[in-house]
């Protein structure tokens, strides 16, 4: 993928989570409480211009593993696959 985003946009890519118990019980999606949900940056933008013109950097980059708010991002399609697409604010936390 050749994409690059406009200002403090990022791209992602949803990390699954396994659903299952430790005892094995699988657990529907409507048993969870909205949780953060994890991600791997694909592509960041330059960051946000602020009132002076200059450029804010961005606090994320490629390849961050993040927490992201579940319902920030929005969800598209490229070339067969899902990205996540949201703006550095949708990010709560880079997991190390």
């Amino acid at each position: 993928m050749n994409i690059k985003p406009l200002s403090n946009h990022i791209f992602l890519e949803a990390i699954e989570e396994e659903k299952i118990t430790k005892s094995g019980i699988v657990l529907p999606e409507t048993a969870e409480k909205e949780k953060p949900m994890k991600g791997k940056i694909v592509a960041v933008g330059l960051g946000k211009l602020n009132e002076k013109g200059e450029r804010i950097p961005m606090s994320v980059k490629v390849n961050d593993t993040v927490l992201f708010k579940k319902y920030g991002p929005d969800e598209i399609e490229i070339e067969d696959k899902k990205y996540l697409v949201g703006e550095e604010d949708d990010i709560l936390a880079i997991l190390e």
